[in-house]
């Protein structure tokens, strides 16, 4: 009879990831790894949470590698390789949430986390955080009301870390602030032509000015999150209503219609038609 620990793993992943777009919760779960149990190296398109209850392993990212245990906890930025494992004698079992949206960065920037700091050690409020992880797993569903529910899990969470951060609330600085008046722009206008150039005129710094603070910002470029962001709305176009694939593109800002395939089958592993055909509710024509 083998003496190997059985391990166990639930996870959760939201099929639909457009319903939220200020903060969305992507996935949520928890698992107890068996000896060595590893994942990556690879990369996560949004922020990833995860709180170790017990046991021990390592987690490598930005040319570092942590040995982490029972209380403290990791986070893996957007676009960023990470690679991490269970101990071979003592494999750990931890909770994790992954979220995104135009409010995540700000909220995890209130909090100890940054690009120099991914790991949080001995936390004296991890249950309080285990808690809150748990609850958005129960709250789970792919309606609009689980994600709210999620979603209100899932600030509640990031009160706490940010409520616990060792660093006093600091007003916006001029990063923060042009990436901020960036978004509600692209908001506004996505839908028409828009360019990097227009948004950095708006803004009033330079394209590489706004390149630089959307990635210490953001993690990601000025020119993603735009493309990100109108295929979130042509997610629920398509999803929603009877639009052609042709008219959707449009509306979202493309008038090209292949770039626009091409740039929807990039973020979401599927053609527009065929999104269409797997989201649409059954039931409809």
């Amino acid at each position: 009879m083998s003496n190997t620990p059985a391990g166990f793993k639930q996870s959760n992943k939201v099929a639909e990831k457009q319903n939220m777009i200020s903060l969305s919760v992507y996935n949520v779960g928890r698992q107890k790894c068996t000896p060595g149990y590893h994942w990556g190296p690879g990369v996560r398109d949004h922020f990833l949470i995860h709180y170790i209850s017990s046991g021990s392993g390592i987690y490598t990212t930005a040319g570092r590698t942590y040995r982490l245990h029972p209380g403290d906890m990791f986070l893996a930025l957007p676009d960023t390789e990470i690679f991490y494992q269970a101990d071979a004698d003592d494999p750990w079992t931890y909770e994790w949430v992954g979220f995104a949206g135009t409010d995540a960065a700000t909220l995890v920037n209130r909090t100890d986390f940054s690009s120099s700091q991914l790991v949080l050690r001995q936390l004296p409020y991890g249950l309080e955080v285990r808690k809150h992880i748990r609850r958005i797993d129960e709250a789970f569903g792919n309606t609009f009301c689980d994600a709210v529910r999620m979603t209100g899990e899932l600030y509640l969470l990031l009160g706490i870390l940010i409520s616990n951060a060792s660093h006093p609330a600091r007003q916006p600085g001029a990063s923060e602030d042009n990436v901020s008046r960036a978004i509600d722009y692209i908001a506004s206008r996505y839908s028409y032509s828009l360019s990097i150039s227009d948004i950095a005129s708006y803004v009033g710094v330079s394209r590489s000015t706004l390149f630089r603070e959307f990635r210490e910002e953001l993690h990601t470029s000025p020119k993603e999150y735009l493309d990100r962001y109108r295929i979130r709305r042509a997610s629920s176009l398509l999803r929603d209503t009877d639009l052609t694939v042709a008219s959707v593109a449009a509306s979202v800002g493309y008038d090209n219609g292949l770039y626009f395939s091409k740039a929807f089958r990039r973020m979401t592993g599927m053609t527009p038609t065929d999104y269409r055909f797997d989201k649409r509710p059954e039931g409809t024509d």
